[in-house]
């Protein structure tokens, strides 16, 4: 497996993200859109989910595919951003057809960043308008941290961001990964410079610091973030997508094996405060040729993917006015 020529999500072919942000509010917004309509399903392990329209996503849900997907900040204020993606997508015609009418379907998840530093005294919520820049911003090419769903995030320890990698798999098919991390738990070692998500850094993507050689790690759970605000300011939100023709339960347990990625790269993760959750997608561009190896396949990858794009999310983090964590960046200059 190699990362794809972006090491992006957006190496899965047909797929958009777009980012908008308000760096005095310190919060933003994040969507992944097709091409075409999204085979679609999502597997929550946090004990403290914000979501909108996940049920439909369970595999026996008769609706198949969904047009966007957001990730936000703004715990349940952000849900809105949802909706300014359905302004666009009516806007453009898109959506699940019943009769004359068309209804675009737009699952999202949130993470708590209320109490990050920001400007939160707004006189209307803002996430609506949010979401739709983020649509208006759709493009295969992204930046990665402070921008987007991940502009007011902060790990256990260091600042958070938004996050995305990518793999092409011998089989051809491409699979990536997008999140938004704001976990309670740490990223980096006590060291604050060696990722736990080390072993599986491809070409230095998140400065090649190498596993950190101290043993005995994982039992010292100082938070920087507890301190700093609440215990149950969290959550890691993410997306992982592939062009292998999955269907809805084939996607859901490919969000499942992608929550190993959380568990690798965060440590502890799926806490009570956390409200980790991944939502699987495909576009189903490429047919399964092999079901049981193709599927296991694509949820190892996941995985892999979704450890460095948390990893990559807080590598590429860049510090702004009142923030309350420090940047890995500023602590390993």
């Amino acid at each position: 497996m190699v990362p794809g020529p972006k090491n992006l999500i957006t190496d899965v072919a047909g797929l958009r993200v777009g980012n908008a942000q308000d760096d005095t509010l310190k919060s933003g917004a994040t969507v992944l859109i097709g091409n075409a309509a999204l085979v679609t399903s999502v597997h929550v392990m946090g004990g403290a989910p914000g979501t909108r329209e996940t049920d439909l996503l369970a595999p026996d849900k008769s609706v198949t595919a969904v047009d966007a997907l957001v990730l936000s900040g703004g715990s349940a204020y952000g849900l809105d951003a949802c909706s300014g993606v359905v302004d666009g997508l009516r806007a453009d015609g898109r959506g699940y057809k019943v009769g004359q009418a068309s209804i675009p379907l737009v699952p999202g998840a949130i993470l708590f960043d209320l109490l990050n530093g920001g400007d939160k005294d707004w006189a209307e919520n803002p996430y609506r308008a949010l979401g739709l820049a983020a649509y208006a911003d759709a493009s295969d090419t992204f930046d990665i941290g402070t921008i987007g769903a991940g502009t007011g995030a902060l790990t256990g320890m260091l600042k958070g961001g938004l996050g995305s990698a990518s793999l092409v798999l011998p089989n051809g098919s491409t699979v990536g990964a997008l999140v938004a991390v704001n976990p309670i738990g740490s990223v980096t070692t006590p060291s604050d410079s060696h990722f736990w998500a080390a072993p599986f850094e491809i070409d230095g993507e998140f400065g090649g610091k190498g596993p950190d050689p101290a043993s005995g790690l994982g039992r010292d759970l100082n938070s920087r973030k507890i301190t700093a605000m609440f215990e149950r300011a969290n959550t890691t939100i993410a997306i992982v997508a592939t062009d292998l023709a999955l269907d809805k339960a084939g996607c859901q347990r490919m969000a499942t094996a992608a929550h190993d990625g959380i568990g690798r790269a965060i440590v502890p993760a799926h806490m009570p405060g956390d409200g980790d959750l991944v939502f699987g997608v495909s576009t189903g561009a490429q047919a399964i040729q092999n079901p049981a190896q193709d599927a296991m396949l694509a949820g190892h990858a996941a995985a892999l993917c979704l450890s460095r794009a948390i990893a990559r999310a807080v590598y590429s983090a860049t510090p702004a006015p009142n923030d309350l964590l420090p940047c890995w960046s500023t602590l390993n200059a």
